[in-house]
């Protein structure tokens, strides 16, 4: 989609610093981190929400797990503990209408999402 933040990022359009990529997943620093680690994980081709997800999407959605897995490995918070969240529409608190999750971690989590 041409106006989505996170296909101009895959494009190359807006900078990012990347933690993780190969040819289907981004991963990525979020530009306002809510722990000490905060890496948004994204599918690079468009999806909306995890709402448009069907059988087609299966193995991009496999891919996500193991690059949070991965990137857990990466900043140094798998044998600790990390979050894995993925928000689902304005209710849910998705405010970009791409699907992707957040790796938080860091720090010990509270119920809240930080």
């Amino acid at each position: 989609m041409a106006d989505c933040i996170f296909c101009k990022i895959v494009k190359g359009e807006i900078p990012c610093a990347k933690v993780y990529e190969d040819d289907a997943v981004l991963a990525f620093d979020d530009i306002h981190p809510m722990a000490p680690v905060h890496v948004i994980i994204i599918p690079k081709k468009h999806i909306a929400t995890l709402m448009d997800v069907d059988a087609n999407h299966t193995e991009v959605m496999g891919q996500l797990i193991a690059v949070a897995q991965s990137v857990a490995k990466i900043k140094n918070v798998a044998a600790g503990g990390f979050r894995a969240v993925v928000n689902c529409n304005a209710d849910g608190g998705q405010v970009v209408f791409h699907l992707h999750m957040h790796l938080l971690g860091g720090r010990k989590l509270d119920d809240q999402l930080g």
